[in-house]
């Protein structure tokens, strides 16, 4: 049976839904956002929902002349058209993968599980589909650029001298640069990946819910199924296969979950 992840119900002082409320509009303060589509209306209408969020945002029709901007000058975030002309958001996503880790959200007017699947294969954060409320994209938006900012985007050499960063055998991560390696090799991974893989690698040999993978890698508003999870597995084990055609660290164990391989 599928699984939902659910809102938490939280007991909050007024001082604390403040302080909460002020950072969170820190965080996203000019913080800026590329918009991708190829319907004008959506493009209208969604910078100027941003806009009046207080984000910077950009606008292109075609995945092609973004990616141009994509390169020369990266925002903080990107909100992809999966069907596009030149070039549409699936392509613009792969090959901004070559280079870059930049967070994306896409928006899909196909109501279909392979292409969300696709999506997260490819390194997506988060989707949405059409049609959709502008208030339900704008926390989508947070809650991806609040985990972004938890870590750097760049993809510097694990320092083994902190005491936050993980060893399990051939795996190095630095929570602190966002880095991660193994066998000394760099391995590029999503803010999303990441932390699923750090919940993971936190505690070996201990099966991790697809829940807790949510919990670890998801803002609590934000909804998302376990199909997302396994997705998101699925394109870590690629990744580290491609470095070590021979990586097994992260073992599926069906109807319960996912746990890390004790060195």
């Amino acid at each position: 049976m599928q699984t939902m992840s659910l809102v938490r119900n939280k007991d909050y002082s007024p001082r604390q839904v403040k302080t909460s409320v002020d950072g969170l509009r820190r965080e996203t303060a000019m913080a800026k956002i590329y918009l991708v589509d190829d319907d004008e209306n959506i493009l209208t209408s969604v910078s100027m929902f941003l806009e009046g969020e207080g984000y910077e945002v950009r606008k292109f029709h075609d995945g092609v002349s973004a990616l141009e901007a994509l390169k020369e000058s990266p925002p903080d975030l990107a909100v992809l058209d999966v069907k596009m002309p030149r070039m549409d958001g699936l392509e613009l996503l792969r090959r901004l993968r070559q280079t870059s880790n930049l967070p994306v959200i896409f928006l899909t007017s196909k109501d279909d599980e392979f292409d969300e699947a696709i999506g997260f294969n490819m390194g997506a954060d988060d989707y949405i589909t059409k049609p959709f409320s502008q208030r339900l994209l704008g926390e989508r938006i947070k809650a991806v650029l609040r985990r972004a900012s938890l870590t750097s985007i760049e993809m510097p050499t694990p320092q083994e001298g902190d005491d936050k960063v993980i060893r399990r055998g051939k795996l190095l991560l630095d929570p602190n640069r966002h880095a991660c390696s193994w066998d000394g090799q760099a391995v590029r991974l999503t803010v999303t990946e990441f932390l699923i893989l750090e919940s993971l690698a936190n505690r070996p040999g201990y099966v991790k819910s697809r829940d807790q993978l949510m919990d670890a890698a998801y803002d609590d508003q934000v909804y998302v199924d376990d199909r997302t999870i396994d997705s998101h597995i699925k394109r870590l084990r690629k990744k580290f296969r491609k470095t070590d055609k021979s990586f097994d660290g992260i073992e599926t164990l069906y109807g319960v979950g996912y746990k890390y391989k004790e060195a």
